[in-house]
C-alpha cells in the first residue's frame, strides 16, 4: 500500500476483508494460519493482561494455542462490526469460550489490527474485561495459562 492508497475506499473495502478472513483463521483454530498475518515483528496483546504480548508469527500462534487450543469450544457469536481507516481496523465482536469442565462465558470484545503496505499485521491489540473471564475460567485453565507460551 502506498500513502496515496491510504484510505481511499478501495483500501477501506480491503482491510474489511482482509480483516474477516484473518477472523475466519482464528475461528477455524488454524493459529499457524493466524501467525501467518504477522510481520516479524507483529504484536499481539491481550490490553487487561499484565505483559507486552507476543511477537511475530510464532510466538502469536504459541499465545493463541495456550488459551484457546484448550477450549472444548470456541465460538463467534454472530452480529460483528467492523470499522477502516487508514491502516487500521476495530472489530466490536462477542466470542463464546466453552471448557470442557462445562463453564462457558461470553466475552465481548474490541480488536484493533494495524496492517502494513505488504498486508501483514503489526499491531492486534484486544480490548476486553479480564473480570468477565476470570469469573468464568475453571482454575485448571488459569493454572494452565498461567505457565504462559514463551
Amino acid at each position: 500500500m502506498s500513502t496515496e492508497n491510504a484510505g481511499t475506499p478501495a483500501r477501506l473495502e480491503e482491510l474489511v476483508e482482509l480483516t474477516e478472513k484473518f477472523w475466519s483463521d482464528l475461528f477455524r483454530r488454524d493459529f499457524d494460519a493466524v501467525g501467518a498475518w504477522f510481520s516479524a515483528d507483529g504484536n499481539y496483546r491481550d490490553i487487561p493482561a499484565p505483559e507486552e504480548g507476543a511477537f511475530g508469527p510464532a510466538e502469536v500462534a504459541a499465545r493463541l494455542r495456550l488459551g484457546i487450543e484448550p477450549l472444548a469450544k470456541y465460538e463467534h457469536v454472530p452480529g460483528w462490526n467492523i470499522v477502516a481507516q487508514r491502516d487500521t481496523t476495530m472489530t466490536e465482536h462477542t466470542e463464546r469460550w466453552t471448557w470442557s469442565t462445562g463453564e462457558t462465558v461470553e466475552l465481548p470484545f474490541v480488536s484493533v489490527i494495524v496492517f502494513n503496505e505488504e498486508n501483514l499485521i503489526t499491531r492486534w491489540w484486544d480490548y476486553w474485561d479480564l473480570g468477565t473471564l476470570m469469573n468464568a475460567a475453571p482454575s485448571a485453565w488459569v493454572e494452565h495459562i498461567m505457565v504462559g507460551y514463551k
